[in-house]
């Protein structure tokens, strides 16, 4: 069977694109660095936590608050650590699979790279001497070949322990100021610490994302306060 599976080699590269976006794909998305993103879905999490637990531990003592949320920060941390181990093998075995072609496809994997540069806007001698250029050195070959076919920014991935971190400080950062609102004014103070927490994290990423900031700030805080809200009058209703 044909490498190509009876599609043009452009075709062909626009669908090796769409498996290098399924590739790349984690929770969190491609558009924010893995760390940034952690910390600011560590933050918001933790802070609807804190509050929901407020609502429902409001005449209990802090220190129970205190002991669910050491279990939370450990489960955030691990899982933030395995999503990026997970998108870190899917990168590797992507890597493998285009490195494989190119030893045992070398003329499709040509015709591919002439489809690219083509669509880029080479043509005639240039457009074969960039192939050949590229053709002589296989590390290059392959990097272009996973940039330009897959659409995989190497430089995009980071090491999971730095995506934990960024978990861990989320969620300490958080905890530590609901936790200040606790202690300080218990009976009005979390909730608006919960929402500081809440309007910062999504002020942040819609900034860095380039959207609008403030009906990420809204969205988040109403849903937020539609899971309180909820957890409230359940405690209300139900005996």
């Amino acid at each position: 069977m044909s490498h190509f599976e009876g599609k043009e080699p452009l075709e062909h590269v626009i669908e090796a694109r769409k498996k290098g976006k399924m590739a790349s794909a984690e929770v969190h998305g491609t558009e924010l660095p893995g760390h940034i993103s952690a910390f600011a879905d560590a933050a918001k999490e933790t802070a609807v936590i804190l509050l929901i637990l407020w609502v429902l531990l409001a005449d209990k003592i802090p220190l129970m608050m205190l002991v669910i949320v050491s279990g939370w920060l450990v489960w955030k941390v691990g899982r933030s650590a395995i999503l990026g181990w997970s998108r870190l093998e899917r990168l590797h075995r992507v890597i493998e699979e285009e490195r494989w072609e190119i030893e045992h496809h070398r003329s499709t994997e040509k015709e591919e790279l002439k489809a690219l540069y083509e669509a880029k806007g080479f043509t005639g001698k240039l457009l074969d001497e960039a192939v050949e250029v590229l053709m002589a050195d296989d590390n290059r070959l392959l990097q272009v070949m996973l940039e330009e076919e897959l659409g995989l920014s190497l430089e995009s991935y980071e090491h999971p322990l730095k995506q934990a971190s960024g978990a861990f400080i989320g969620v300490v950062a958080s905890a530590l100021i609901f936790f200040l609102g606790l202690l300080t004014f218990p009976s009005w103070a979390p909730p608006i610490c919960a929402a500081i927490m809440i309007a910062l994290s999504a002020a942040m990423t819609a900034h860095l994302e380039k959207n609008k900031r403030l009906p990420a700030i809204v969205w988040n805080l109403a849903v937020a306060a539609l899971a309180s809200g909820i957890a409230f009058y359940l405690t209300k209703i139900l005996p």
